[in-house]
């Protein structure tokens, strides 16, 4: 493996770092309606846990509602129930063969909780990262240690690593900053 490989994978998990980060931001509530906000859900579907998402169509009414249509009939109060049950906080209602899912309103305490649960989840994004750069800092140093690159090589590969790490980190704050700001928005 040459160092410019190490550098391309060590900058490939990091992305991957930040798009496992992102998915998570999606599963925290906003005082907004998000469809992705029920992805986590799995219903029983004739024995078989189901991401809701391939049992229903999951889309947004209105800014502070989704609309849950099952794509068959008995599967309303499973997902209704399963809706019920998680630890979202939300009520749906059914009308006919269509759930809607109304988002309430939050309160000062539960977005400043809010706000530190995103903190915590950028910290955790932000240690996956750099303990991908010393991983790819040490894989430089045994390519060294091994004599298949020089010093001066291992200099500018960690600069380099460096380099991409804290453009990763600053995303890692960007995206901290919208969901905040998401947050208290609302």
């Amino acid at each position: 493996m040459t160092i410019a490989d190490i550098r391309k994978t060590t900058e490939a998990k990091m992305d991957q770092s930040i798009s496992a980060f992102k998915s998570n931001l999606t599963k925290i509530r906003t005082g907004r309606a998000n469809p992705a906000l029920l992805d986590t859900l799995q219903i029983d579907y004739y024995g078989t846990l189901m991401p809701i998402n391939q049992v229903a169509n999951v889309s947004l009414l209105d800014s502070r509602t989704i609309s849950i249509q099952p794509w068959e009939k008995g599967m309303g109060a499973k997902i209704e129930k399963a809706i019920r049950e998680s630890d979202l906080g939300l009520n749906p209602s059914s009308m006919g063969d269509l759930i809607r899912v109304p988002m309430p309103p939050m309160s000062e305490e539960r977005r400043k909780e809010l706000t530190k649960v995103v903190k915590s989840e950028g910290e955790g994004a932000k240690i996956a990262v750099r303990n991908l750069r010393r991983d790819g800092n040490e894989a430089v140093k045994k390519l060294v240690k091994d004599k298949l690159a020089s010093e001066d090589d291992q200099k500018r590969a960690e600069a380099e690593i460096q380099k991409v790490t804290d453009r990763h980190i600053a995303e890692i704050d960007q995206l901290v900053a919208a969901k905040e700001q998401d947050i208290m928005a609302v």
